[in-house]
């Protein structure tokens, strides 16, 4: 059973950065895609950035240039670096675990989510 735990969250001013940090149990680093998404009041949950264990990463238009994911596979952890923060990025921010078999998905998992706010 994967667990996925983050912390990191809290309030920040416009212009601030946060850092979220996810630790994954119980998923091999060597067979995972470790990706961020938010889902504010009212929306859709939405992708942010993910990073693969080879460390090829993708961005979403919106974070592009204001967020950096990064992860550590020996502790088998994703960092989500936030800078240039805007009262937009308010939302409920979860960490993600792809299991990946022979190019495919085979299992997802999801963290509890962490509440990130922005004000104005």
């Amino acid at each position: 059973q994967v667990q996925l735990v983050e912390s990191g969250g809290g309030l920040v001013q416009a212009g601030g950065s946060l850092s979220l940090s996810c630790v994954a149990s119980g998923s091999s680093s060597s067979n995972n895609v470790l990706g961020w998404y938010r889902q504010a009041p009212g929306n859709q949950r939405e992708f942010l950035a993910s990073i693969s264990s080879g460390g090829n990463t993708l961005y979403a238009d919106s974070v592009q240039g204001r967020f950096t994911i990064s992860r550590d596979n020996a502790q088998n952890t994703v960092t989500l670096q936030m800078n240039s923060l805007k009262p937009e990025d308010t939302a409920v921010y979860y960490c993600n675990c792809k299991r990946m078999w022979l190019g495919y998905v085979s299992a997802q998992y999801w963290g509890q989510g962490t509440q990130v706010t922005v004000s104005s």
